[in-house]
């Protein structure tokens, strides 16, 4: 579910601190249930997923179309990169988080960990079009648990990055993030997080 701007802003996350020039493009409830420890599950599943296993043809088809064009017109290159084109905003991480594990580095997708706290985790990326972060964290529900939330913060490159954002946008909202958040909550029901079993004092 697509969240209002203020699920994001209102909350005291260590991101807010790092990213002044960064856009908030999208908030997302994550169909994660679960109890107050289970964001490292969270965390988890996500660095290990790909673009070619969402659950919806047409998303599948969109992000083999823009992996090619990047490929093709240079917009995906080393030289483009987190640390090339742009530094990482672990350059920015104050001297606690710093010094803290950053957090797991992806499978597949094309993100890099920034830092890993508690209940939050960021992460970027970068190309010719813009240097993204997605922040998970780990949220009461107001029913007694906790759920992911995911937004996503962007600076263009220039003004081809914010036309490149503002021609994508129809189809982030409507062909993929809808069939993604499907595919994340497939996966959790398909994969939750372990609970500690009860067990009884020895005799």
């Amino acid at each position: 579910m697509k969240l209002p701007d203020a699920a994001h802003t209102s909350r005291p996350w260590r991101i807010h601190q790092m990213t002044p020039d960064f856009r908030l493009y999208d908030v997302w409830a994550l169909p994660t249930p679960g109890g107050p420890d289970d964001f490292p599950h969270l965390v988890r599943q996500t660095s290990a997923g790909d673009t070619s296993d969402n659950p919806s043809r047409v998303a599948r088809i969109l992000f083999a179309i823009r992996w090619k064009l990047g490929k093709l017109l240079g917009w995906d290159n080393p030289d483009s990169g987190v640390g090339s084109r742009v530094p990482t905003l672990r350059d920015r991480l104050p001297a606690d988080l710093r010094d803290a594990p950053f957090g797991p580095e992806f499978d597949r997708l094309p993100f890099r960990s920034i830092y890993l706290a508690d209940n939050e985790w960021a992460s970027e990326m970068s190309n010719r079009t813009v240097h993204g972060v997605m922040h998970l964290s780990w949220v009461p529900d107001g029913a007694g648990g906790y759920r992911g939330q995911m937004a996503v913060l962007v600076k263009p490159n220039g003004l081809f990055g914010k036309v490149y954002m503002a021609a994508i946008a129809p189809f982030r909202h409507l062909l993929v993030y809808p069939p993604l958040m499907r595919g994340i909550a497939a996966e959790w029901r398909a994969d939750p997080p372990q609970k500690p079993r009860n067990l009884s004092p020895a005799n």
